[in-house]
């Protein structure tokens, strides 16, 4: 068998895997040129989508990469675990595609049941009030607090991973949201 580092177009899909699992980078690269159209045209068979089939094939060779202990050469063919990953892969893309078009759907037909006689431009006048309301209401605050919230609900960051990232206490940060929310509530209570 050669040597891991000598992995090239005439290694057996073994000598490639195993450079795989010591991370040598040349065996992916040699493993997604000979199966990368195959793991690429299956998903676009199974998606009918190009992004989201350029997007499964990388999340494929990348799963290997990271996590290679999911092959298992006795089971089968590197060929075929491929296949069969970026076959589930794709199918939990469907999945997932048409659960977000039922739920566009059933917000959508609520929408047209619990708005039937809405005028868009007074709801679009009142909506960006609101907004210019809220940023206005934000400037209020010391810039500390302000930035702490933005980042809690702009960035989506948990009040623990805030404290973290910056450094603070959690307690701290936790108070310190608790009044700046409080700050917002009383310089928007007319509009509750």
């Amino acid at each position: 068998m050669p040597s891991l580092s000598a992995v090239n177009e005439q290694s057996t899909d073994l000598e490639i895997f195993l450079a795989i699992q010591s991370q040598h980078l040349k065996a992916l690269d040699v493993l997604y040129d000979r199966y990368g159209k195959l793991v690429y045209s299956t998903a676009v068979q199974i998606l009918n989508n190009v992004e989201e089939a350029e997007e499964v094939t990388q999340e494929t060779f990348l799963s290997l990469w990271q996590r290679s202990e999911i092959y298992q050469p006795k089971r089968g063919s590197l060929s075929g675990f491929l296949i069969t990953m970026t076959r589930s892969r794709s199918i939990d893309r469907l999945r997932s595609r048409k659960s977000s078009q039922e739920k566009l759907q059933r917000f959508q037909t609520f929408s047209d049941y619990v708005l039937p006689h809405h005028n868009p431009p007074l709801e679009f006048v009142t909506v960006q009030e609101r907004i210019n309301l809220v940023h206005k209401a934000l400037k209020q605050l010391s810039p500390d607090d302000r930035q702490l919230l933005e980042t809690a609900y702009y960035e989506g960051l948990s009040q623990s991973k805030i404290a973290k990232r910056d450094g603070i206490p959690l307690g701290t940060v936790k108070s310190r949201v608790r009044q700046a929310l409080k700050k917002l509530r009383t310089a928007l209570n007319h509009l509750v």
